[in-house]
């Protein structure tokens, strides 16, 4: 039950988070590209490579950071949302070039934030 609220409790900032950064992030960006999602998500990837690069971290802080505050500051599925909205308003290569970024250098940047909290 312990882990559950650290959960919550993470998951409630990522949250909060996240609503912030996207709309701050997108209020600078007036496009039709979902610049705000994919910040999340990008930073999302690095920190949680750097979260789970850390091998020795105790499991509340893993729940809490990882699970909770990552879980819901993240968001798989607004990022498909956004990119089947770009199909929809015929702008397919644009829903290409998102998906592409958002998978190749979510991907990197996870491997980065990894290798960097290996060396520290």
């Amino acid at each position: 039950m312990k882990l559950v609220l650290f959960v919550a409790a993470g998951g409630f900032a990522g949250a909060i988070t996240r609503f912030f950064v996207v709309n701050l992030v997108q209020a600078k960006n007036k496009t039709p590209f979902p610049f705000g999602t994919l910040a999340v998500n990008l930073l999302g990837s690095f920190l949680l490579g750097i979260l789970f690069g850390r091998h020795r971290l105790a499991p509340e802080v893993f729940f809490l950071l990882g699970t909770g505050f990552m879980g819901s500051f993240t968001t798989f599925s607004t990022f498909e949302l956004e990119s089947v909205e770009l199909i929809r308003k015929d702008k397919v290569w644009l829903s290409i070039t998102y998906l592409l970024v958002s998978t190749v250098l979510g991907v990197a940047l996870a491997l980065a934030g990894y290798r960097l909290a290996q060396v520290f």
